[in-house]
């Protein structure tokens, strides 16, 4: 069989894109006086853990025009490890993001937290006159997002997230071709997350936090529970109710936004969602092995409807693509994760004699995804006064997808979603878990 080439089988490839797509974006009209094209922009860094420290600082770092001039963490190690790789003494050290949000020499914030620490800081940042850069996903519930979305729109505030695959031109042009018809009728999307974790990090009994850590503080927000060094420790804390949502919400937002973005579409209208600890024991709140059916209602894409199914496990890999999505189409089905993206015809009526005979090879399109370049893309957002292409709006509909499997896997049974009024339908039990309750003295207020 002789290969066909995606030129050959699309078409002639799309135009080529714009630099920085963030820059088509509405103007925040209005809005008060941010950076000028020339300044220096002065960064404040809340969350000074492995990402902040390993990914954020070095990765601004390697960008001109910018200097990070404080940085605050509830960890006195990791403040200390974060200030001197930031700048050394010159940087200000803070354990209270409200003290770094009132530091006037702070032009934007950069919320390097854990999710249930998102959204205090970025309405904070909002209320003091200050850009922000905020980690996936929005919140630590559905409910959260729409504070944080006001806060930006009141304050006049230019707030990007790091989904940064949105900054990716390989995306663009896989979304391209989503879009385009070209693939037909999409049916189904499936994404998948898979690792290997096994044997799992075990059980150990909760005990007091360490010294350098202010566990009430870091606690926040959440309902109170005792330290743990599995919800600290170990990338523990997306697998713990007080500070996660499981692999569905710390990886499986960058695949939703991707999915909603190419399709089109918002939310969906019935989730169901089930799993267990079927990989290894530990005592981790989230299933290790998990499993959701959501359907979606017509779009300008898929014009009468689809089905998302979403897997994820940390028991095995298998997959060489182990974190990833396709798109299945009547006339090809397009494979997209990290590395690019692969394109499999289809040969809609073609008898099949044998498993594959019909799929033509892969032709694919290799990519990388470039953090620093996502940094870029929201430093000039800031410098043009822009609002960025991956934003409040559009991760809070991602992380809601995540944190609707995670409803219908608390009550155990499907639900319907009212995507325009955020209330969970004929159900108050799983309704009761779209805004979890915040602890006092903590308050979601704008």
């Amino acid at each position: 069989m002789s290969k066909t080439s995606r030129r050959e089988f699309f078409g002639a490839p799309a135009a080529a894109l714009a630099t920085h797509w963030a820059g088509a974006a509405p103007h925040a009209a209005g809005a008060p006086a941010g950076p000028g094209p020339n300044d220096i922009i002065n960064l404040g860094l809340i969350g000074c853990g492995a990402r902040g420290r390993q990914v954020i600082i070095p990765g601004f770092q390697k960008l001109p025009g910018v200097r990070f001039v404080a940085v605050c963490d509830v960890n006195s190690k990791h403040l200390a490890d974060g200030r001197q790789r930031a700048g050394g003494e010159r940087v200000a050290a803070y354990r209270d993001f409200r003290k770094l949000v009132e530091d006037k020499n702070v032009d934007v914030v950069i919320i390097a937290t854990n999710q249930h620490w998102h959204v205090l800081p970025t309405i904070a940042a909002c209320q003091a006159g200050k850009d922000v850069l905020l980690a996936k996903p929005l919140g630590n519930s559905i409910g959260e997002g729409s504070f944080a979305i006001e806060a930006a729109r009141k304050y006049r505030r230019l707030v990007g997230v790091d989904t940064q695959q949105r900054s990716q031109e390989f995306y663009h042009q896989a979304v391209e071709l989503i879009q385009s018809g070209k693939l037909g009728e999409i049916s189904e999307v499936r994404v998948w997350d898979y690792e290997n974790q096994w044997p799992g990090p075990g059980s150990p009994p909760d005990c007091a936090p360490p010294e350098e850590l202010d566990w009430e503080f870091y606690v926040g927000p959440a309902p109170y529970r005792a330290y743990n060094p599995n919800i600290y420790y170990n990338l523990g804390y997306d697998w713990f109710k007080l500070s996660g949502g499981g692999h569905q919400v710390a990886w499986g937002v960058h695949h939703f936004d991707i999915v909603l973005w190419a399709m089109g579409v918002k939310w969906p209208e019935t989730v169901f969602a089930t799993g267990g600890d079927f990989a290894f024991q530990s005592n981790r709140e989230w299933p290790n092995t998990f499993s959701a059916t959501l359907r979606f209602g017509p779009g300008p894409v898929a014009k009468r409807g689809f089905v998302l199914n979403y897997e994820m496990r940390v028991g095995g890999r298998r997959e060489t693509r182990s974190h990833g999505k396709c798109f299945l189409g009547t006339q090809a089905s397009l494979l997209l994760d990290r590395s690019g993206y692969a394109i499999v015809k289809e040969m809609p009526g073609a008898k099949i004699v044998s498993s594959g005979a019909f799929i033509s090879p892969e032709e694919t399109v290799s990519g990388v995804v470039d953090q620093v370049l996502h940094f870029k893309v929201f430093l000039d957002n800031v410098r043009q006064r822009k609002q960025p292409f991956a934003n409040l709006e559009t991760c809070h509909y991602a992380s809601n997808v995540a944190h609707l499997m995670n409803i219908s896997h608390e009550v155990g049974r499907s639900i319907r979603w009212g995507g325009a009024n955020h209330q969970v339908i004929g159900d108050s039990e799983a309704n009761a878990l779209v805004l979890k309750p915040y602890r006092a003295p903590w308050k979601l207020e704008v």
